[in-house]
């Protein structure tokens, strides 16, 4: 009966590997019965195939999970509309919830329906059984057994739990431990007390734009935890996560946070040392996702025995929050790169809906989907690196060909406007604009020999002034320069801290354009 309610409650199983020792004959799991052991290894490198009942089960739990996510998703427009027909009346909602109760009964039976095909599966009995020995021991034995399966990654057994007592506040929205706010509470204009009265008059604010972000704006920032696109996605999916598989020998953590967000991380160890090449899955707000980013970095300081002056943080689009948040929590590590992320996300956002939205628009974002790239990166003292995709059709409030839109170049002054207040004045700021402006290799080098930038002299000038006031930001450096040398070192500075690269937003960086910050 046991073995039955295990069935019923357990994962979705996806593909089931061969063994990769083929000389070994499988070891027996603990608690396995003798008529389930594990069949030979060639006959195990396919799909896993659900008999009739667990298939056409299935099929209709998944059915309803499309039209549920649907439901979801267009929630708010749905009360909007039900809200003005007048179906929210107590007449209206009562026999809708005897209905609704009905539905959930009998996919309940549907879902006992499918247990019992699972049940009456032996590939399914043992994957459960390896899956619940790894639960209650995981050791070396178990975990390699569990690795020939791919299963919704939910249930994986959790390798490390990273918990700091401090977190627990910062992960509920307050402040962070480096002092910036993940999520802000709403400015109070002046002379506005916030007395009883005023929360009141928000409440209605406050819960239409909490209804948006947890619904619509959600998937909209993150299309990944839509379950139609992961639906649609499943076969390229699991086709890349079985060469991922094979290429790391079969080695994955997954890696849990306070708050229960999960981490899949996967690595490979060579010459000894474990690096982690990892994807975050399924943590979608802003302050999930830096507890999923302290936890990474925690397992591989804590566990894979690295310093923070060893990691070097790579992110790409939006990872540019966690990745800031990261650089910022942790000063010591090395350094950062940012390739395609923007300074702020009301700007992206406030393109993509309706102007007559502006105000919850901004507030949603400000209240529950807070991502303050440049604000966290100005909290970081290290070697920056910025890559900016020259057609990205993101990241761009315009379109792709207007550069000048592209939120990459607001992180960039931003940066500099912090690190270097005195160089980036008005003549120092406005040819940087020139030079961020420019639409070619060519034309960059122009606007750079214009200015006759000697930077055999910037570099003297940055080093005089780090050897005498030291390295820590803002610098005063130019207080005293004339207009045409904050220019060249303006210049300079913007050169050494980005980088174009000529593509799309979502095409794969090459090897080639990889490279390592700048750093006197």
């Amino acid at each position: 009966m046991a073995k039955l309610l295990s069935c019923v409650l357990g994962p979705r199983l996806y593909k089931i590997y061969r063994e990769r020792d083929s000389e070994r004959a499988p070891a027996s799991v603990p608690e396995t019965p003798t008529a389930v052991t594990a069949p030979h290894s060639s006959s195990w490198d396919t799909y896993y195939q659900p008999r009739a009942l667990e298939k056409h089960a299935d099929s209709i739990l998944a059915l309803a999970s499309v039209f549920w996510s649907i439901s979801y998703y267009s929630s708010p427009f749905a009360f909007f509309y039900l809200y003005r027909k007048g179906y929210l009346s107590l007449s209206k909602v009562v026999p809708f919830s005897h209905y609704a109760g009905t539905l959930l009964l009998l996919l309940a039976g549907v879902a006992c329906l499918r247990g019992i095909g699972r049940w009456t599966n032996p590939q399914y009995r043992q994957f459960i059984t390896i899956l619940e020995a790894t639960h209650r021991n995981q050791s070396s034995e178990n975990k390699r057994q569990l690795a020939n399966y791919n299963f919704d990654f939910r249930s994986w057994p959790v390798d490390f739990h990273w918990e700091e007592p401090s977190s627990r506040k910062e992960s509920r929205g307050g402040p962070s431990r480096r002092g910036v706010a993940l999520l802000r509470p709403e400015p109070l204009h002046r002379g506005t007390a916030d007395t009883l009265l005023n929360r009141v008059k928000k409440l209605p604010c406050q819960i239409t734009s909490y209804l948006v972000a947890h619904t619509l704006g959600r998937r909209m920032l993150y299309p990944g935890s839509v379950y139609l696109l992961q639906k649609a996605l499943m076969p390229v999916l699991l086709q890349g996560q079985a060469r991922l598989v094979e290429e790391c020998n079969g080695r994955r953590a997954k890696l849990l946070a306070c708050d229960g967000n999960e981490i899949d991380t996967m690595f490979v160890d060579r010459r000894g040392t474990a690096e982690p090449q990892g994807q975050k899955l399924g943590v979608p707000f802003p302050q999930n996702e830096a507890n999923a980013m302290d936890v990474v970095v925690q397992f591989a300081i804590r566990r894979l025995g690295f310093q923070p002056q060893d990691i070097i943080i790579y992110a790409w689009s939006i990872g540019g929050f966690t990745a800031t948040w990261a650089a910022m929590s942790y000063p010591d590590v090395s350094a950062m790169i940012l390739d395609a992320s923007f300074d702020d996300l009301v700007p992206l956002a406030l393109k993509v809906m309706p102007d007559s939205w502006r105000g919850l628009v901004t507030r949603t974002v400000r209240q529950h989907l807070n991502l303050n790239n440049a604000e966290q990166l100005c909290r970081y003292q290290g070697p920056v690196l910025l890559i900016r995709r020259t057609k990205d059709e993101i990241i761009t409030t315009t379109v792709p060909e207007d550069i000048m839109s592209n939120r990459g170049n607001d992180l960039l002054l931003k940066l500099l406007q912090h690190r270097y207040p005195r160089v980036m004045a008005e003549e120092g700021l406005r040819v940087v604009r020139q030079w961020l402006e420019a639409s070619s290799q060519l034309e960059e080098a122009s606007i750079y020999s214009r200015w006759e930038v000697e930077e055999d002299w910037c570099l003297s000038v940055l080093r005089s002034y780090q050897a005498e006031h030291g390295p820590d930001f803002p610098w005063s450096v130019g207080e005293d320069m004339s207009a045409d040398g904050r220019r060249q070192l303006a210049l300079f500075l913007a050169r050494k801290h980005l980088h174009n690269f000529e593509a799309t937003h979502c095409t794969p960086l090459p090897a080639q354009n990889f490279q390592m910050p700048w750093h006197l």
